[in-house]
C-alpha cells in the first residue's frame, strides 16, 4: 500500500509506502498527479517518507513501479527521500545516476528540511 498526497499549489507529492506496493498504487498516484503535470508542465517535488522499503506485492507491481518511474522522472524537479533506513539512505546516489532528477536523502529527524528543500 502506498499512501500519497499532492500538496498544492507547491506541487509536492508525498509518498508513504506502508505495505508491499501494488500495481493499483501507481495507477492512483498517476490519476492524482497527471492533471497537475498537464496543467503546469512539471511536478516540482516528490518526497518519499518511509521507515523501510516494503517491496512489491508481486512482479506486476514491480513492473508498474518501473513504468511509473520511466514515464514520470523527466516531469519531476526534485526527489527527497526521508528515512533512517540504510537501504533508503543509499537510494539517492544510485537513482541520481539512472534518472535526471535532483535526489537527496534526509534522516527522519529532518523531514521539515526535506520539505523546505523541495519548495526552493
Amino acid at each position: 500500500m502506498l499512501k500519497h498526497k499532492l500538496i498544492t499549489p507547491e506541487g509536492i507529492l508525498l509518498l508513504e509506502p506502508e505495505a508491499p506496493l501494488e500495481a493499483s498504487d501507481f495507477e492512483s498516484v498517476i490519476a492524482e498527479i497527471d492533471p497537475y503535470i498537464a496543467e503546469r508542465g512539471k511536478l516540482p517535488g516528490v518526497l518519499i517518507h518511509a521507515k523501510s522499503f516494503p517491496g512489491w506485492a508481486n512482479l506486476t507491481a514491480a513492473m508498474a513501479h518501473m513504468r511509473f518511474v520511466e514515464s514520470h522522472h523527466e516531469k519531476i524537479g526534485k526527489l527527497a527521500v526521508v528515512s533512517d533506513s540504510l537501504l533508503l539512505s543509499e537510494l539517492p546516489p544510485l537513482v541520481g545516476h539512472l534518472i535526471d532528477v535532483d535526489v537527496k536523502h534526509f534522516p527522519e529527524a529532518a523531514y521539515d528540511d526535506a520539505l523546505l528543500w523541495l519548495e526552493e
